[in-house]
C-alpha cells in the first residue's frame, strides 16, 4: 500500500539504510536486452556477409577483373551507381568490413576523384552514424564509468573539447578507422558533434584514396602484359597522392606528440 511503502521509505531515511526494492524500480529485462539488438544486428550482418563469401567480391582481384564492365555500367547509370556505391560503403564500414581503403580507391577510378571522394565522405560518414549510435545504444556510459588510466584520460578529452578533439582523431592516421567510429559512443559526444567531425574529418583522406584511384587505369597501362615493377605503376596521380598520405601521417605524428599528448597529460 502508498501509506505502507511511504513509511518504509522514512524509516531508511532515519537509520541511513537504502530502501528495499520494489519490482516497479527494476527496468524490464525485454527493454534491458532490446537495446543490443542493433550492435548485435550489424555484428550479424557482417558474419552473414562472410557466410555467402561476400568478401570474394569485394576483393582487389575482382575488381581489377570487373573494372572495365563497371566503369561502363557507371556511365550509363550514373544516378542509380551513385546511390548504390553509398550504401554499400555506409554498409560496409556499419559493420565495420575490412575494405574500406580499397572501396575509396575504386570510387576514384569509377566515378572520378572528386565525385569519388564526395560519395566516399556521404557513404562513410551515413555508416559511421548508424555504428556510432549502435554503440552508445547498447554500451551507454558503461566503458566511461569503469575507464582509469589512459582510457580515462582519452574520455577526458572529449569531455573538454569534443569537436576539436574527434576532428583531430579523424583528419590524422593516429587511430584505427574502426576505433575512431566506436570511442566517441562510450565518451558522452553528442550526435551532431560525431556526425559533422566525421564528415568533415575524413575528407582529406577519402579525397587522397579517391585520387589515387583516378590514376589506376593509365597505371595498369604502363604495366600491361609483362612483369610488373614498382617502376611501372608510378603515374603523377599516384605520386600526388602518396605525398598527400605521407603528408597526412607526419601531421598525425606532430599532433599526436603536442595537442594530444598535452590533453593526455
Amino acid at each position: 500500500m502508498p501509506i505502507a511503502r511511504t513509511k518504509q521509505r522514512v524509516d531508511a531515511m532515519a537509520t541511513g539504510d537504502e530502501p528495499p526494492s520494489t519490482p516497479e524500480m527494476a527496468p524490464p529485462a525485454g527493454r534491458r536486452l532490446s537495446r543490443y539488438l542493433p550492435i548485435v544486428g550489424l555484428i550479424a550482418a557482417l558474419a552473414l556477409a562472410y557466410a555467402l563469401g561476400l568478401h570474394r567480391y569485394i576483393s582487389l582481384e575482382f575488381f581489377l577483373d570487373s573494372r572495365e564492365d563497371l566503369k561502363e555500367w557507371v556511365a550509363d547509370h550514373a544516378v542509380l551507381a551513385a546511390a548504390g556505391f553509398v550504401l554499400l560503403y555506409a554498409v560496409l564500414v556499419a559493420v565495420s568490413f575490412p575494405a574500406a581503403s580499397l572501396v575509396t580507391v575504386a570510387s576514384g577510378f569509377l566515378f572520378g576523384w572528386f565525385a569519388g571522394g564526395a560519395l566516399t565522405v556521404i557513404g562513410a560518414t551515413l555508416g559511421a552514424t548508424v555504428l556510432f549510435l549502435a554503440a552508445r545504444t547498447a554500451f551507454g556510459d558503461v566503458l566511461r564509468r569503469k575507464s582509469k588510466g589512459a582510457i580515462a584520460r582519452f574520455a577526458e578529452g572529449f569531455r573538454d573539447d569534443a569537436f576539436t578533439y574527434l576532428l583531430l582523431l579523424r583528419l590524422t592516421p593516429v587511430l584505427p578507422f574502426f576505433v575512431v567510429n566506436v570511442a566517441p559512443a562510450f565518451f558522452e559526444v553528442s550526435l551532431g558533434t560525431y556526425v559533422v567531425t566525421t564528415f568533415l574529418g575524413i575528407i582529406p583522406g577519402s579525397m587522397v584514396y579517391a585520387f589515387l584511384g583516378s590514376g589506376l587505369d593509365q597505371a595498369l597501362v604502363n604495366v600491361g602484359e609483362g612483369e610488373v615493377a614498382i617502376a611501372d605503376l608510378v603515374t603523377p596521380q599516384m605520386t600526388i597522392a602518396l605525398v598527400g598520405l605521407a603528408g597526412l601521417a607526419i601531421l598525425g605524428v606532430v599532433l599526436k606528440k603536442t595537442v594530444l599528448r598535452k590533453r593526455a597529460g
